[in-house]
């Protein structure tokens, strides 16, 4: 039983859907093996155990549901009725939310068992997963390792064998950057792919989604996270069949592709040589398979980037300060959050509307420059990371200069948000491993709302090259 929870999620499904196995021993088998795991990994903020099982007994055999019995995890800054809701932040207290957010109805309605919530930075701003309301999470590879982050709960309690799929989301690479961190399958959705309702407005920047073992499950999950909900200002186009079917298929129906290898980041970092050799490899291995790769230097280091990132995300982020403050009836005050989340509540209080207005525009016409000038090619390949996982402690805004952990999140993960930026959908692949132990990832950017390409390219990589038989030392 326990080695079925590093299984993929779709195969766990059919062994539910066939009678062969039962949605409440597999959930027990969850249950168990969160108790086991979760001292040494602290993946979870929260364990619905009565819950989860009374769930998983009300499953019979033959249930329609396309995931009916599987157990999943929701990322403990979205809305599960009658769990917590803490953003991982003193602030929120011990919240607990009153109605299920757009996503976790999705996923409830597809059969998904929800076994609890799982722990994220202060507000999901960064890179890595260490809050001060819970501490820090701890990679599988390597319990001193970040397992990166906001999505770093998400990432351990999948690598770690206490579940077999979790939620996350990504404003800046936050489940792109932990499936690097951890040796998963991490698929950004296209801006508009999924709805970010009923409590987020239309996010220009960030988006929900999962963090799996395969790139089949990742497709099945598009499914059923994917399309348009009542009153949303935007949604992207949908795809002419299921994504599940058409990343089973060659892409583009087997003709070669054009991509492109990008080493440069949009922050100045420094790339380490294990990074920049993944990339290397894989850009070779998908020569092997028929496609032409070039090296292109991409347009997107440029000044003041950063800058006008920070003035978008920043007020998104104080939107959640503003919601605990209103839990609390009163003013936030220095103590109630982390110094990087106080620093930048002030300055979001600080920059007034007009300058969140001219920063917005101004990443919009980069995004609109950068899709243009990356249009010759059918997919972008990256580093995922521009360094290894670093050190639990190194970078966490907690210490006394806060803004200076926010830059060196940046240059640990120069590849990511700019994604965000364009709005297109972009995914990491644990192709390899360094001499370290550690997984060796690599990013592919896929063209606006073109995710069935992204996943038949990504899945092709896998069938080439397979990893879901690689297992933390942990699990």
């Amino acid at each position: 039983m326990q080695d079925l929870l590093t299984r993929p999620a779709l195969d766990l499904a059919a062994l539910i859907g066939a009678g062969e196995l039962s949605a409440q021993e597999l959930v027990e088998a969850a249950l168990r093996r969160i108790d086991e795991r979760q001292p040494a990994l602290n993946a979870f903020t929260h364990v619905a155990y009565e819950r989860a099982l009374d769930d998983a007994q009300a499953i019979a055999p033959g249930d329609p549901r396309p995931f009916a019995g599987v157990p999943i995890a929701i990322k403990d800054n979205r809305a599960v009725a009658g769990m917590p809701l803490t953003n991982c932040s003193d602030l929120f207290a011990d919240h607990v939310a009153d109605h299920d957010a757009n996503c976790v109805r999705r996923l409830r309605r597809a059969g998904f068992v929800i076994v609890g919530k799982t722990v994220l930075p202060e507000m999901g701003i960064m890179s890595t997963t260490e809050p001060r309301r819970f501490g820090p999470a701890r990679n599988p590879w390597d319990l001193d390792r970040t397992p990166g982050g906001s999505s770093g709960g998400a990432a351990v309690s999948v690598a770690g064998g206490m579940i077999p799929i979790a939620h996350g989301n990504d404003g800046g690479g936050s489940i792109r950057i932990p499936a690097a961190c951890c040796g998963l399958v991490g698929l950004k959705p296209s801006r508009g792919r999924v709805s970010s309702g009923p409590d987020a407005g239309q996010s220009f920047l960030s988006t929900d989604g999962v963090l799996t073992r395969t790139v089949l499950d990742s497709a099945a999950l598009l499914d059923v996270l994917a399309g348009y909900e009542p009153g949303d200002a935007n949604w992207a186009p949908p795809p002419p069949r299921p994504y599940r079917e058409l990343a089973g298929h060659p892409p583009e129906g087997g003709r070669p592709l054009r991509l492109a290898l990008v080493l440069n980041g949009a922050f100045e970092a420094e790339l380490d040589p294990i990074c920049e050799a993944g990339a290397r490899d894989a850009a070779r291995l998908l020569e092997q398979l028929g496609h032409r790769v070039e090296e292109l230097e991409a347009p997107w280091t440029r000044t003041g980037l950063l800058d006008d990132f920070t003035s978008a995300f920043g007020p998104l982020i104080s939107l959640g300060t503003l919601a605990g403050a209103m839990l609390r009836g009163r003013e936030p005050e220095p103590a109630d959050v982390e110094p990087l989340t106080w620093e930048i509540w002030l300055r979001a209080r600080a920059q007034d509307s007009v300058q969140t207005a001219a920063a917005q525009v101004r990443l919009e016409r980069v995004a609109r420059e950068l899709v243009r000038s990356l249009a010759p090619y059918d997919a972008v390949l990256t580093p995922a990371l521009a360094s290894r996982p670093v050190a639990i402690g190194e970078i966490n805004g907690l210490g006394p200069e806060p803004w200076d952990s926010y830059r060196r999140s940046g240059e640990f993960t120069p590849y990511t948000a700019i994604v965000n930026v364009m709005g297109l959908p972009a995914i990491s692949l644990p192709l390899y491993h360094g001499d370290d132990g550690l997984p060796v990832a690599v990013q592919l950017i896929g063209p606006p709302a073109r995710e069935d390409l992204l996943l038949a390219l990504s899945h092709q990589l896998e069938r080439a090259l397979p990893w879901a038989h690689r297992l933390a030392p942990v699990a």
